[in-house]
């Protein structure tokens, strides 16, 4: 059963159509990356599943169920535009917003103190939010939006604002959220973090679900066929016949690097028959088209469409 389902979902604000007929699936313990350009529909679908916005068609269903506006205490949601009080102080807040989500005090405060000294900010405690860093007061919201182990975390660009140091720390936290049986959606425009991250994926624009599905039978799907060979040779390669075409040649300190498309179904052991007399292969690889790549191609295709 998936945790989360998103059926044919459609919302529109005056004349226009932010979703239409949007759907996703998302698995239990798994990272979900929902991307999109700009504008795309993705915080008006995140808006619709933390029941902040009201959908015009459509489904929402937790583990089975249409959602309810109670079940918003099994969600955690940590939005691109940040919500801490910039007067309040930091623990104040913190205890505050855990309350909210149900937590008793006392174990709010001894939950807080742990992730206080895990991310090694135990010294903010009495401070005011407003004295602190857009990246200090991220890593507060992230502790909170975190703290009552929910079911499903959704996280919208939370990487916005850290250094790559505490990107990484993050991404650790992610990671271990899943390994303990969280379920989370991560929107992010870092197509590097989505491959490292996640295990499916929906791509949104123009208000429409334009692919989806698990991250690497995506990236299969798109491949072409190319592979990278580095070697060493007194000359560049010279393949024989019309099954093999040579897209590029470098030569780096003294060896080459070339990329070849195989045409008409011809192997890889093929091609290697053809180049070991010639050279001393040092690697060979296919080359694999990156989250980033079919984005773009996707994102444009369907601009003229």
């Amino acid at each position: 059963m998936s945790l989360l389902r998103a059926i044919n979902v459609t919302k529109t604000y005056a004349n226009h159509k932010a979703l239409d007929s949007v759907s996703i699936d998302v698995a239990p313990q798994s990272i979900f990356g929902l991307l999109g350009p700009n504008g795309a529909g993705k915080t008006t679908l995140i808006r619709i599943i933390n029941m902040i916005l009201a959908k015009d068609q459509g489904e929402i269903l937790l583990e089975g169920k249409p959602i309810r506006p109670t079940d918003t205490r099994y969600i955690g949601y940590l939005p691109e535009e940040r919500g801490l009080y910039k007067k309040m102080k930091v623990g104040e807040q913190a205890l505050y917003l855990a309350q909210l989500k149900g937590m008793p005090r006392n174990e709010a405060y001894k939950k807080l103190k742990v992730w206080f000294d895990k991310f090694e900010i135990g010294s903010w405690w009495n401070k005011k939010v407003e004295e602190l860093s857009k990246g200090m007061q991220q890593k507060v919201q992230f502790i909170v939006t975190v703290l009552h182990n929910p079911k499903l975390l959704i996280f919208d660009e939370p990487f916005s604002g850290f250094d790559p140091i505490n990107v990484n720390l993050l991404k650790d936290e992610i990671l271990k959220l899943r390994e303990d049986g969280a379920t989370i959606i991560f929107s992010t425009h870092n197509m590097a973090s989505v491959e490292e991250l996640c295990d499916h994926i929906a791509l949104i624009n123009n208000s429409k679900t334009i692919l989806s599905g698990e991250i690497y039978e995506i990236i299969n799907s798109f491949k072409s066929n190319i592979f990278e060979v580095i070697y060493y040779s007194p000359k560049e390669l010279l393949l024989k016949g019309n099954d093999f075409d040579i897209i590029s040649t470098v030569k780096t300190n003294g060896s080459f690097a070339s990329r070849v498309k195989i045409l008409n179904n011809r192997s890889s052991n093929e091609l290697l028959q053809q180049i070991i007399p010639q050279a001393e292969v040092t690697a060979f690889q296919e080359v694999l088209p990156s989250i980033n790549d079919i984005f773009i191609q996707e994102v444009n295709k369907s601009k003229n469409e």
